[in-house]
């Protein structure tokens, strides 16, 4: 099969602000802000960037990898890239990412079933079993079922280009969705027995349940961001995770089928937690085979990637999934517990913690972007339904601000504003409970009060993140803050508490949040609400 299509050269990125761009580019240019496209192929393709950069120089220990700074990490990629060209086909007799062995498996299927068909239709069926299958419209690294919920046109099939297909094939390997759409009733490469009903793990980063969360450290430059989240040989031995340690990329070596030994290699090398190879894939003809690929671990196996933020406190190993009524911002300062504590507290990233230390030892603003894909799971069939979306958030800290006084201050700033939540939803349940309304009614409006009150004060959290020095200057905006975010409350209160009736009248003027002691001081730690 002819090359074609070389990542290294052909522009197929999606970069905020400049379009698509190649691998070269990526490394070359100083001018690039961020990656586009959505927060999951965000995560892919920083994943593959990150991948290129380990196998081109780890560090061996911090001074290193400062010493290598930028400049030195993009020569050394772009070296890199060029010893490694062959290697970036997307098309070709070695296709990136690619097992051309599962065209095999499919011709077998298709020729046993051939044999077995007695009718015309059976015929026609087994022909077209083994055909590639069609990508969807590529905005979710999964195959489309015969009664996908279209939710926007953005989800309507499309004919995809060559970079549309790398950038769901990359996506794929890491967030593969689990369920039984892979291909069945064959032999694996491996072979095991495969039943038509057969059900793939979902990808390593998307996990098992309803969707992992995932954060980083950015910076606004796409090569700084690299670099800031390039880990050392030093931080690697010490996670004791790996056993393999950094490993080599997958596509130096590909393995021969899923359980050989570079596939129980890659399982334990850094390199997977980079660039996985959950599926066994074959782009052809503008479609793809798609065939289980390596199993990996789950989190309560030992599965561990940087990114992921992960609770080790107990007994048992969990990770924060994603979230739609509760955006990471809200829980900020839970994660950075370890800017004022020496042992282990809740959620915890080690990319974070990586992240956040450097920028701040240079002194340099950064921003903390956590996203993810909240799917819904049955059976071990995961999909996108209802109200099932992407998640993203970017929060820009001050890197020279960050320390043990500012973290203090925003923990008593985030428990007045979760005090002010309760109070709210109390008082517009208690407002419909006296007017005679239905309990699921009560309820209902004070969900939407509360997740309105959430929504206004995301607004000002910014602000609120500048001024958590432990200045006077910053506790006079600080209060000023307070008087803001009461005033959602107020307005929240109003738009979900009518009083155009004489009896609407009374029970708002009974019901309507007062401040008590929030707005007195905002050095005072806010005591512990009762649940409403």
């Amino acid at each position: 099969m002819e090359n074609r299509f070389n990542l290294i050269d052909e522009p197929w990125i999606p970069v905020a602000d400049v379009g698509r761009v190649s691998l070269r580019e990526v490394f070359a240019r100083p001018d690039l802000r961020a990656l586009g496209g959505n927060p999951i192929q965000k995560l892919a393709l920083t994943k593959l960037l990150l991948s290129i950069a380990q196998a081109a120089c780890t560090p061996d220990d911090e001074a290193e990898w400062a010493e290598r700074g930028v400049e030195g990490l993009s020569a050394r990629c772009l070296d890199y890239l060029e010893e490694w060209h062959g290697s970036f086909y997307l098309q070709g007799e070695r296709p990136f990412l690619q097992v051309p062995a599962v065209a095999d498996c499919i011709a077998e299927r298709t020729e046993r079933r051939l044999e077995a068909a007695k009718t015309k239709g059976k015929r026609e069926e087994a022909i077209a079993s083994g055909q590639p299958r069609s990508l969807g419209a590529g905005f979710y690294p999964d195959m489309p079922s015969a009664n996908n919920t279209l939710l926007s046109h953005t989800l309507f099939e499309k004919p995809m280009d060559d970079a549309d297909q790398a950038v769901f094939l990359v996506t794929l390997m890491n967030f593969a969705f689990g369920g039984k759409r892979v291909e069945g009733d064959l032999t694996s490469l491996a072979g095991r027995a495969l039943g038509n009903r057969y059900s793939a793990p979902a990808g390593p980063s998307l996990g098992g349940w309803t969707g992992q969360l995932h954060t980083l450290v950015t910076t606004g430059d796409l090569r700084r961001d690299l670099w800031i989240n390039l880990m050392t040989r030093e931080a690697i031995a010490a996670a004791n995770r790996w056993p393999e340690g950094v490993g080599r990329p997958v596509w130096e070596a590909m393995p021969a089928h899923e359980e050989d030994d570079r596939a129980e290699a890659l399982k334990r090398s850094y390199q997977s937690c980079l660039v996985a190879l959950s599926r066994f894939a074959l782009l052809q003809e503008g479609g793809i085979f798609y065939l289980d690929g390596i199993n990996y671990p789950g989190i309560k196996e030992g599965w561990f990637e940087p990114s992921l933020l992960l609770d080790q406190s107990g007994k048992d190993i969990k990770v924060k999934y994603v979230n739609l009524d509760r955006k990471p911002w809200r829980e900020l300062h839970a994660f950075l517990d370890f800017l004022s504590l020496s042992e282990r507290s809740g959620f915890e990233s080690l990319g974070l913690q990586q992240g956040v230390s450097r920028m701040r030892d240079l002194g340099e603003s950064l921003c903390i972007w956590t996203g993810g894909l909240k799917v819904s799971a049955n059976s071990g069939d995961q999909s996108v339904k209802q109200a099932d979306d992407f998640l993203e958030s970017m929060v820009w800290l001050q890197g020279s601000d960050l320390g043990a006084d500012w973290l203090d201050n925003l923990k008593h700033e985030m428990a007045g504003l979760e005090q002010l939540s309760r109070k709210l939803y109390a008082c517009v349940r208690d407002y419909y409970r006296d007017l005679k309304a239905t309990p699921d009614m009560a309820a209902a409006q004070a969900d939407r009060a509360s997740h309105l009150f959430w929504q206004l004060c995301e607004r000002d959290f910014s602000a609120l993140t500048e001024h958590c020095d432990p200045g006077e200057e910053g506790a006079a905006m600080r209060r000023a803050l307070r008087r803001r975010f009461f005033g959602h409350v107020t307005n929240c209160f109003e738009q979900c508490a009518p009083r155009e009736t004489a009896r609407q009248l009374e029970v708002w003027a009974r019901r309507q949040p007062r401040p008590g002691t929030y707005l007195d001081s905002p050095r005072q730690t806010p005591t512990e609400p009762q649940e409403a």
